[in-house]
């Protein structure tokens, strides 16, 4: 959530931050005025208020004392007085609530503002390729007889998604045999190789609150996206960001404690609403799938530092993966809502000929913190809001696609060396 004080001090960032996110001129005005006019009401209100009630308590005092001394005719003019400014005390406060809750409200409705160094665009056909392992011309070539994953999936028993159907219903795979063991070899080898980064892991609940969905911004934005327990007002986990980010809500670090480093394997569920075609096939979109998460709390003067480490950290998992792939930045039309700056990975799919992407790394810099109210004490003794930042490491159903397609051998799919040690062979047959 962005702070009132960034369309005070800040309005002409602000007004290019909205229009990277598409917003038309008109529209950025409108909001940028709402907002303004909005907190100036809240401004205003609680002013008043504190006026009235200040005026409230000196007027009871001096009833204390004229009622002391006997003057009891002055002490009942004054009682009216008072019960006048009661009764305007109970309307300014449910004036200031209203203007509170709505502003509240529209402020949560609006997305974060990207960095300056993101680029304008409309959508992901306006992305910058940030960085790519290989030239176009050295993309693995596979012959004619290669197949999809869903294809080898069946060939070697890996993944069944008829069955997925059967037990819950389409984009949900079951893994079985050696595709269960591989499932466990890379959750394991991603955990292991977190930890080796400095990552604290944790093993977070699936299921979180309105109130922890609202921290990290998949609500109100991503709320159609979401699985609800309607019963219990619990949401099904998205990924596990949110759980992970929720633990320091309502925090106050020292600077001591930042950066703050935590990683957590869980499953994810999505609804993928209005997700069809020909791309979906197979583990290209999933309603459940596993990843590893890894989240960071910093110092807002080193978020981009971390964010970069944090950018060379997954490539050394693409590497030990022996898999092909590029980095793209995102453009402000495409990046999710709650990021000021998002690179995503995509693995490249040899036997669809497409990439995938298979990670998401952004820094919110203080978007989710402000929500959460997570913060740290400076030197000086001030509280002020963290970065917050994560990433994907890795998720695993497009992973799994890429390691079937770009492995496919005569003799199986061959394990990357760094993952042998994790599957206990070093083919899938």
């Amino acid at each position: 959530m962005l702070q009132v004080q960034f369309f005070r001090e800040q309005r002409n960032r602000v007004a290019n931050g909205f229009k990277k996110r598409n917003f038309t001129d008109e529209a950025v005005e409108k909001t940028i005025n709402e907002v303004l006019a909005l907190d100036d009401t809240r401004r205003s209100t609680q002013n008043e208020l504190d006026n009235t009630l200040a005026e409230t308590n000196q007027l009871s005092k001096r009833i204390g004392e004229l009622m002391k001394t006997g003057n009891h005719t002055e002490g009942s003019v004054l009682k009216n007085q008072v019960a006048d400014l009661k009764e305007k005390s109970k309307l300014l406060d449910a004036k200031l609530t209203e203007t509170v809750v709505a502003l509240d409200d529209l402020l949560l409705s609006l997305p974060n503002l990207p960095h300056d160094s993101v680029p304008f665009g409309k959508d992901a056909d306006d992305n910058d390729v940030f960085f790519s392992a290989q030239a176009d011309a050295d993309l693995p070539q596979l012959d004619a007889s290669a197949k999809p994953h869903w294809e080898l999936a069946t060939q070697y028993n890996v993944f069944d998604l008829e069955l997925g159907v059967k037990l819950t219903g389409a984009g949900f795979p079951v893994f079985r045999g050696k595709g269960a063991k591989l499932v466990r070899a890379l959750i394991q080898f991603f955990l292991d190789e977190a930890a080796a980064a400095g990552y604290e892991e944790i093993v977070p609940p699936l299921m979180v609150n309105e109130t922890s969905a609202r921290g990290t911004g998949q609500l109100p934005d991503k709320e159609a996206q979401m699985y609800v327990a309607t019963l219990d007002n619990l949401y099904l986990i998205p990924t596990a960001e949110v759980p992970i980010t929720n633990i320091l809500r309502s925090e106050i670090l020292t600077e001591s404690q930042l950066p703050t480093k935590f990683c957590g394997f869980t499953p994810c569920f999505r609804r993928e609403a209005g997700s069809y075609g020909a791309h979906v096939r197979g583990l290209n979109r999933v309603h459940q799938f596993d990843k590893i998460e890894i989240v960071q709390f910093v110092h807002p003067e080193k978020s981009y530092d971390t964010l970069q480490e944090m950018v060379e950290y997954i490539k050394t998992l693409m590497q030990k993966l022996e898999l092909p792939y590029r980095i793209l930045k995102l453009c402000g039309g495409d990046m999710g809502s709650a990021a000021a700056m998002t690179f995503d990975f995509e693995a490249w799919s040899a036997a669809q000929k497409r990439w995938l992407e298979v990670s998401s790394v952004s820094n919110f810099e203080t978007f989710q913190s402000n929500r959460m109210k997570c913060r740290y004490r400076d030197d000086n003794g001030k509280t002020q809001l963290v970065h917050t930042l994560n990433g994907s490491a890795l998720a695993l159903p497009r992973i799994i696609a890429s390691l079937l397609e770009n492995h496919q051998t005569a003799e199986g799919i061959r394990m990357p060396k760094a993952l042998q040690p994790y599957t206990k062979f070093a083919f899938l047959v």
